[in-house]
């Protein structure tokens, strides 16, 4: 049995939309029909899924909002006591996005079929990820799904909560930044070349300032639109670049090099990475596993070839914070309470606490570092409005002084 998308004009020839349950279209359509519709079109959930996920990226998956939403009310149905197909349903009954609903209803039916709620997300990987699934495993193993779904909840809120957090930091100094490069272009397109047109009279020698200042004007002026299509053109050529492996792979290498930059490369994913590990491993995924899906969080391509190896060292018989020091990008105070959780046994509590550390740590970097670049772009901002208003002044104050 499967979900099924129908469009189909009822008895007064309204059309409706509907999700359906059956075992193929064909059990659908005439369902459709001996309720008096005429079926206009049935389409599988999965297999409309599965053409949205080799569609453009930003088509593919839903919001960290909508998913952890969904998951807390899994976690809160399941924890009373009811059956997953019967929280799946009522989760899908809640939720006011049809697209929300029909999958939520496509998994139901996988269950209904006798497969695992893990097997069922399999269907949707590019809504839920190998780390959502692997814990959801090891929940159902455990029989602790609603603990671990909670967890999950609690997780992707924590990093919705971040992302949001770094997006408001970086707002408005963008925008600042787009202003004053904006208000830059114009004064030197539009305003410079009508106040300059006096000065083409005049016999004397423009100050050096004031020559260099009609120089750029005039450069704008001419090639502005040929210079906008090549940096575009750079900024695609850099992008088409970016995906190959071995481009890419050394380009993570140099921003790790970058001293500021390598600092928020390594703490943002080093923050994703200890968070992930803690999650699988208080859900009860080996820690082999765990590792493994860990390295696949880690944006940074270095980083996470570097878990890897790390992973093989620990199969071998290496503890974690030995193998995770060896890779050189973990800064010394997650080895440190990696360590000491390991002694301890409790591992999974330093993860969570270094990932707090962690990520309190970035956010305190980018406020500063935001903080010292707003007041620096107005500085720019500033001596650059003052570099052309003495270019323009100068040439008038030298007539002045010729007239007198």
């Amino acid at each position: 049995m499967s979900a099924f998308e129908y469009k189909a004009l009822d008895a007064s020839g309204k059309e409706t939309k509907g999700i359906l349950e059956g075992d193929t279209s064909r059990h659908i359509r005439q369902m459709l029909r001996d309720k008096g519709w005429m079926p206009l079109s049935v389409e599988e959930v999965r297999e409309r899924e599965d053409k949205k996920r080799k569609q453009l990226s930003f088509m593919r998956g839903v919001s960290a909002t909508d998913l952890s939403l969904i998951t807390r009310q899994l976690s809160t149905l399941v924890g009373s006591g009811l059956p997953v197909e019967e929280a799946l349903k009522a989760v899908s009954q809640q939720t006011e996005k049809p697209r929300l609903k029909s999958m939520m209803m496509g998994v139901r039916s996988r269950v209904l079929e006798g497969h695992s709620l893990a097997t069922a997300l399999g269907d949707y990987p590019h809504i839920f990820n190998e780390l959502f699934r692997s814990t959801v495993e090891a929940g159902e193993q455990s029989g602790n799904i609603n603990i671990v779904l909670a967890r999950m909840a609690d997780y992707t809120e924590n990093r919705q909560a971040l992302q949001q957090k770094m997006m408001m930091s970086l707002l408005y100094p963008v925008l600042i930044s787009i202003v004053a490069i904006v208000v830059v272009i114009l004064l030197l397109t539009y305003v410079v070349p009508q106040v300059v047109e006096m000065f083409d009279h005049i016999d004397q020698e423009l100050p050096m300032l004031t020559q260099g200042l009609i120089g750029l004007s005039d450069f704008l002026e001419a090639y502005g639109i040929y210079l906008a299509i090549a940096i575009f053109g750079a900024f695609s050529i850099f992008q088409l670049m970016l995906r190959g492996e071995v481009f890419r792979r050394q380009f993570h290498r140099f921003l790790l090099r970058i001293p500021l930059i390598g600092k928020l490369t390594r703490g943002l994913n080093t923050a994703r990475f200890a968070r992930t590990l803690s999650i699988l491993a208080a859900s009860g995924v080996p820690v082999l596993e765990a590792l493994r899906i860990s390295a696949q969080v880690l944006v940074n391509i270095p980083m996470r070839e570097g878990v890897m190896e790390a992973a093989k060292k620990v199969r071998e018989g290496t503890s974690i914070n030995k193998a995770l020091e060896g890779v050189g990008h973990f800064p010394p105070m997650i080895i440190h309470l990696i360590a000491s959780g390991e002694a301890s046994g409790n591992l999974e509590e330093m993860l969570e606490r270094s990932a707090d550390t962690q990520e309190r740590e970035m956010e305190t970097l980018l406020s500063a570092i935001m903080g010292l670049f707003e007041p620096l772009m107005i500085l720019v901002m500033g001596a650059t409005v003052l570099v052309i208003v003495l270019a323009i002044m100068m040439p008038i104050l030298d007539m002045n002084q010729l007239v007198q």
